[in-house]
């Protein structure tokens, strides 16, 4: 682990699709976590996670001994629970001191509610002032709440979608999209904030009351 002082970086993989450029992003972990059959992937790329957290009805046996057997730590919960594997991932990362979490293998696959839920992991109130985010490929998920200010790091030309939840986003300013907003509110339930784009770097995000999903992905196809 960093020494004191020095910021914890975590990667939590879930059991969905992550894709192969992913795994650019653990190089520099100092924490990889696999929720369950997380652990699937960090194996086709030759990486044993830290720990193997959740209830372990996805993972295949086999791995699941394996990596019993090379002394990663598992901490199995029981199926009757309250929280995803996802979730108690990214708990068990901030517990051991992360201050930054990057969520891969969190879309894709075939469960839309395991999709949804961990999209509204981020914007988990206990967890605010943790740079929390969901990776994919080009598409990248973050938090925004009221009173703070997001810089976006997508390059020129590239879409931002502005989703806002737990209620109407107030007071939203942008700089640096094609569509500027000027302290105004996206209504929760309304679509206003969707397909935005950079035009000019640094581009950013903030709003007085609320909360937003500020989604980044990659340019539009060519028609």
């Amino acid at each position: 682990m960093p020494a004191k002082g020095v910021g914890v970086k975590a990667i939590v993989v879930a059991g969905g699709d992550a894709v192969a450029g992913d795994a650019a992003l653990l190089a520099d972990a100092d924490l990889v976590i696999a929720a369950d059959s997380g652990a699937a992937w960090l194996n086709t790329l030759g990486r044993r996670p830290d720990v193997v957290i959740g209830d372990m009805d996805s993972i295949a046996p086999a791995l699941l001994a394996g990596l019993v057997a090379e002394g990663v730590l598992i901490e199995r919960h029981p199926n009757d629970k309250d929280a995803s594997d996802a979730e108690l991932a990214v708990a068990l990362a901030i517990e051991r001191g992360a201050d930054e979490v990057v969520i891969l293998g969190a879309l894709g696959g075939r469960r839309l509610d395991h999709q949804l839920a961990n999209l509204l992991l981020l914007v988990e109130p206990a967890w605010r002032g943790v740079r929390l985010r969901i990776v994919r490929g080009e598409t990248t998920a973050r938090p925004l709440h009221g009173g703070d200010q997001l810089r976006l790091e997508a390059r020129e030309g590239a879409i931002a979608t502005l989703l806002p939840l737990s209620g109407d986003a107030v007071g939203v300013r942008t700089t640096g999209l094609r569509f500027p907003l000027d302290g105004e509110t996206l209504s929760v339930g309304r679509t206003r904030g969707l397909s935005n784009v950079v035009v000019q770097i640094p581009a950013s995000v903030s709003l007085e009351r609320g909360t937003l999903l500020v989604i980044e992905s990659g340019k539009e196809p060519a028609e």
